[in-house]
C-alpha cells in the first residue's frame, strides 16, 4: 500500500501549484496549521542544498475533531503532511494517506474517518 496521495505538475514551478493547491485544501475545509521550508531550514542548520520542497500541516478541524472523539491519542498523528517538491520538469505534491498512516491504530471507527480524510485530500491535489 502506497502511504502516499501523489500528482505531478508538468512545466510548473512551486509556487504556482503552492497557491493552486492551498486554494483546493480551503475548498476542502483544510487550514494550513504548520509550513516548513525545507530548502532553507536545511541549509540554515546544516548547511546544505536541496531543490525546493515544502511541507504543509493541513487540518480540516471538522474532522479532527471527528477522529479526536473516536481516538483520543491520535492527535499525536496530526496533521496531514502535504509536500511540495520541485522534480525534473514540474512538481510533485504528496498527501499523506491516512488510512496508511493510520494502520497500527486498532479502531475501525477511526479507520472510517481516516477514509473520509482520505478522500478529501485525494480530491484537493487533483483540484490542485
Amino acid at each position: 500500500m502506497s502511504y502516499t496521495i501523489d500528482r505531478f505538475f508538468g512545466a510548473s514551478d512551486l509556487d504556482t501549484v503552492e497557491e493552486r493547491l492551498r486554494s483546493a485544501l480551503a475548498d476542502k475545509g483544510f487550514g494550513i496549521l504548520t509550513e516548513i521550508d525545507v530548502k532553507a531550514t536545511l541549509k540554515k542548520k546544516i548547511d546544505k542544498d536541496v531543490g525546493p520542497y515544502k511541507i504543509l500541516g493541513a487540518c480540516n478541524p471538522g474532522m479532527a475533531f471527528h477522529a479526536i472523539g473516536v481516538e483520543p491519542k491520535v492527535g499525536a498523528m496530526l496533521p496531514c503532511n502535504v509536500i511540495l517538491r520541485a522534480v525534473n520538469n514540474g512538481v510533485e505534491v504528496s498527501a499523506i494517506d491516512p488510512v496508511a498512516s493510520m494502520q497500527a491504530i486498532e479502531n475501525p471507527k477511526l479507520k472510517e474517518v481516516a477514509g473520509q480524510v482520505r478522500d478529501l485530500l485525494a480530491e484537493a491535489v487533483q483540484a490542485a
